[in-house]
This record gives C-alpha cells, sequence and structure tokens, in this order.
C-alpha cells in the first residue's frame, strides 16, 4: 500500500528503511510527510523483532509513545493496514 493511498482513522504500521517502525492512527499525507495521532515509534535491528512487536501491537493494542509523528514519506519502505497483520 501506498502512505498516500491509506484511510483516514485508520491504525496503520509503517515500516521505513533505517528500520523504525511507526505504529498509529493515519490522519494525512502531502508529498513530504504523513502525520500519525497516538503512535508507537521504534527502531530495531533486525525484521524477526520488528515482526514479532508488529504482531503483538495487533493483538494487544497500541503503546501509545508519542501524540504526533511525522513520517518523511520518502524513507518509508512499506505500510500496512494494521488490522491486517496476524495476531498471535
Amino acid at each position: 500500500m501506498n502512505i498516500q493511498d491509506a484511510p483516514h482513522g485508520i491504525n496503520i504500521v509503517v515500516e521505513t528503511r533505517s528500520g523504525r517502525v511507526y505504529i498509529g492512527r493515519f490522519d494525512s499525507a502531502n508529498g513530504f510527510t504523513a502525520l500519525l495521532h497516538d503512535c508507537d515509534v521504534r527502531d530495531f535491528s533486525n525484521v524477526e523483532e520488528r515482526e514479532k512487536h508488529v504482531r503483538e501491537t495487533a493483538t494487544y493494542g497500541i503503546d501509545v509513545k508519542e501524540r504526533d509523528a511525522q513520517v518523511d514519506v520518502l524513507q518509508v519502505a512499506s505500510v500496512r493496514l494494521l488490522r491486517d497483520v496476524p495476531k498471535l
């Protein structure tokens, strides 16, 4: 999914090229940044840890660490809906 196509008000998982993961409620995106609310933001060094965390969040809910987060759209590697992530 392209970040520009994410539905407003839906929880999404944004993975960046640097290994940072944003999980939060999508608000809007322009050509440069995307705005998310009530986010969990974490950096991961390996794929296994990252996927485990995403699946735990899908199962138990978002551990909000930031009220608002802006994501550089050029750094986005993937976007998916949190509801589509398999639960534990």
